[in-house]
C-alpha cells in the first residue's frame, strides 16, 4: 500500500491565450519559429546520418554543437537559446519514441505548415492587470 499523504505533489498549469503582436513582435516571433524549425531539421539530419553510419548522437551532443552552428549562422543568436535547445530535446523525444513504439519517423518541419511553435522554458512573465505577455527577446505582447 502506498501512503500518498507523505508524497509532495506538483500541480502543473497551462494557459492558452490569443496574442496580438505588433509588427516588430510578429517579426520576432517569425524569427523564433524559423530558427527553431531550422535547428530541429539540422538535428534530424545529424541524427539520421549518425544512424545510417551505425552511430548514436544524443540530444546533449547536438546541444553542445549549437555554439558552432550559431557561429556559422549568426542570425540564430537573435533567438532565445533555450528555445533552440527545447527544439533539440523535442527531436530527441520523437526519435526515441520512434524506436521504442515504432510509431512514425520524425519528419522535417516545413515553413508552410500552419502549426508553428516554440517553447520558452524560463523567464516568461504574464502581467494579468495590463494583459501583457513577456518572453525572452520579445516583451509586452498583448494578450486576450
Amino acid at each position: 500500500m502506498i501512503d500518498f499523504s507523505q508524497k509532495k505533489s506538483t500541480v502543473l498549469k497551462a494557459f492558452k491565450y490569443r496574442i496580438y503582436p505588433n509588427k516588430k513582435q510578429s517579426e520576432m516571433l517569425d524569427e523564433h519559429f524559423g530558427a527553431t524549425r531550422f535547428v530541429y531539421n539540422w538535428g534530424l539530419e545529424k541524427k539520421t546520418k549518425a544512424y545510417q553510419q551505425k552511430d548514436v548522437i544524443s540530444c546533449y551532443d547536438l546541444i553542445s554543437q549549437l555554439v558552432a552552428l550559431k557561429q556559422e549562422n549568426p542570425w540564430l543568436k537573435i533567438v532565445n537559446s533555450q528555445s533552440l535547445q527545447s527544439a533539440l530535446k523535442n527531436l530527441d523525444n520523437a526519435y526515441t519514441r520512434f524506436f521504442r513504439e515504432k510509431k512514425g519517423f520524425p519528419k522535417f518541419k516545413s515553413k508552410h505548415n500552419l502549426k508553428q511553435s516554440f517553447q520558452c522554458p524560463q523567464k516568461c512573465l504574464v502581467d494579468w492587470e495590463n494583459r501583457k505577455l513577456s518572453i525572452p527577446k520579445i516583451k509586452n505582447i498583448k494578450i486576450e
